[in-house]
């Protein structure tokens, strides 16, 4: 049954959640250093026992970044052809591989299209393919956002436009798994995390999946997007989290999972985790020449990002290298003679994907506690190819497992307004 909850009920949940959030990254933090957490005896044991228990699989798509999702979008598109060819099954999609997606800005949008069912007899696949993701991202990233110093603005109202890419009745129930969408309401001057989870148990919480994106991307210093939940109950004044916050949702993820005990019952720690984060290049040289109050918010975006990433690093340890990968742009700044901006958008979108696979045949780059970054022996293709093999081994080994390592909660059709639950579980 609906539930009638505030808007101001809401914010001071989602308040909490964040809080909860910095809680738990940095209470990881300190047992590491202060309390033996990262004792070389109990990290061994950590690792034999890994072999034994499953992990929960997250992706998490950033919203910062020049490239406007292409890098990511194109990250997206070789993890799933890797998918394909390696379980010789043409019909693989990322969202077989992974149990949690969250994103931010336009992260938030490409997650909407990879992990939102189709329609009529494609209702268990998504409704879109990676490759699919990337030509839609090259074709109409005009009609979503304008480049403006490489911050994500508002050209149209973005909503109507994805209406008719979702659907007018398409809501975060109609995910194949979980969502989470981040963007920033000023109502409440915090951050607000669109929910699967939360959806599930109130429609007082389910947002259309075209809203949830559309205040994602939302610009900075325009107009402000006014979204309400299915029931009219909850009302949020929306602008796009990526340049404000959270515009690296991975910390957002793992507390989401590390808390939900319903979906992820088996779920303890980072060493029951296998995260994936894909980013979307540095901010280009032309936000220092005219520091507007968007590309200051996108700056500070940016520097949160690498923060995020930065104490993720920390909180994995040792455990990094096979349970946490970052794909991003480290120091490859837009080149102005490089890039123009081009009438034609077909050229444009061409520029990026090009710069986007020149990111992914560079070396990787790696957050190292107390250290910095470090290049790391492998190129970003080549840690995109490891975590396809790491993802597809937990795919074979819950075929054989007793216990599942989810048990996600599916949503069953409409008869009213309210609506009922299934689980399932793998």
């Amino acid at each position: 049954m609906a539930t009638t909850i505030s808007s101001s009920q809401s914010s001071v949940t989602t308040t909490f959640e964040l809080d909860k959030l910095t809680h738990e990254i940095f209470s990881i933090l300190e047992n590491k250093f202060l309390f033996g957490y990262a004792d070389p005896k109990q990290l061994l044991k950590n690792k034999e026992d890994l072999k034994k228990v499953g992990k929960v699989r997250i992706l998490s798509i950033d919203g910062n970044g020049f490239t406007d999702g292409i890098l990511a979008a194109k990250s997206l598109a070789h993890l799933e052809a890797y998918l394909k060819r390696e379980t010789a099954n043409p019909d693989a999609r990322v969202s077989d591989f992974f149990d949690v997606v969250a994103g931010s800005g336009v992260g938030g949008v490409l997650a909407g299209l990879l992990f939102t069912r189709g329609t009529n007899s494609d209702h268990d696949r998504p409704i879109f393919t990676a490759d699919q993701a990337l030509e839609f991202l090259i074709t109409n990233r005009r009609k979503m956002l304008t480049r403006s110093a490489g911050v994500f603005r508002r050209r149209k109202t973005p909503a109507r436009f994805l209406r008719g890419v979702f659907g007018e009745s398409t809501t975060l129930k109609d995910t194949l798994k979980p969502v989470l969408i981040s963007c920033y309401d000023l109502s409440s001057r915090s951050p607000f995390l669109f929910s699967r989870a939360d959806a599930l148990e109130s429609d007082a919480y389910d947002f259309a999946m075209a809203d949830a994106c559309a205040a994602a991307i939302g610009g900075c210093d325009r107009t402000v997007e006014a979204v309400r939940s299915v029931d009219k109950r909850t009302a949020i004044s929306a602008v796009g989290g990526a340049g404000i916050a959270m515009g690296n949702p991975t910390a957002a993820a793992i507390t989401h999972v590390l808390n939900n005990k319903q979906e992820f019952p088996f779920c303890n720690g980072v060493e029951d985790l296998l995260v994936v984060s894909l980013g979307n290049g540095e901010s280009d040289r032309s936000v220092l020449r005219s520091p507007s109050s968007a590309c200051l918010a996108k700056i500070v975006g940016d520097g949160a990002s690498d923060m995020v990433d930065q104490a993720v690093s920390m909180a994995f340890g040792d455990l990094m290298e096979t349970n946490y990968v970052r794909i991003q742009a480290n120091g490859l700044l837009l080149d102005e003679n490089k890039f123009t901006k081009s009438p034609s958008k077909g050229e444009e979108g061409k520029k990026l994907v090009g710069i986007a696979e020149e990111v992914l045949r560079q070396k990787n780059v790696e957050s190292v506690m107390f250290k910095g970054k470090r290049v790391a022996q492998k190129t970003n293709m080549e840690k995109l190819e490891m975590v396809g093999e790491e993802v597809i081994r937990e795919q074979e080994r819950r075929r054989t497992s007793i216990f599942p390592v989810v048990v996600f909660k599916q949503s069953s059709p409409r008869t009213s307004s309210a609506t009922t639950s299934t689980v399932s579980s793998y």
